[in-house]
């Protein structure tokens, strides 16, 4: 591919993309948003989640010799009564 050529990759997803990609209800990712734990945009009326920001909240290396100096993000997911 030469660099003229655009990408197929997506730079930002929707919020409930982004929640079936982390595996929780859009709810929950909603409110993870507001919260702040997981990055967003906001674009128009739209709220999107970058593709970059989603991978480093995932990125999980326990024992990476170079972390960067990046403190290791935390999820706190309540998983109450239903």
């Amino acid at each position: 591919m030469s660099s003229t050529e655009p990408t197929t990759e997506r730079l930002t997803y929707s919020v409930e993309t982004a929640a079936t990609m982390l595996g929780i209800s859009r709810a929950l990712a909603y409110q993870l948003v507001r919260s702040g734990e997981i990055p967003s945009l906001k674009l128009g009326r739209r709220v999107v989640v970058p593709r970059v920001a989603l991978a480093r909240l995932v990125d999980v290396h326990p024992s990476s010799a170079d972390d960067g100096g990046r403190e290791p993000v935390q999820l706190h997911l309540f998983a109450g009564p239903r």
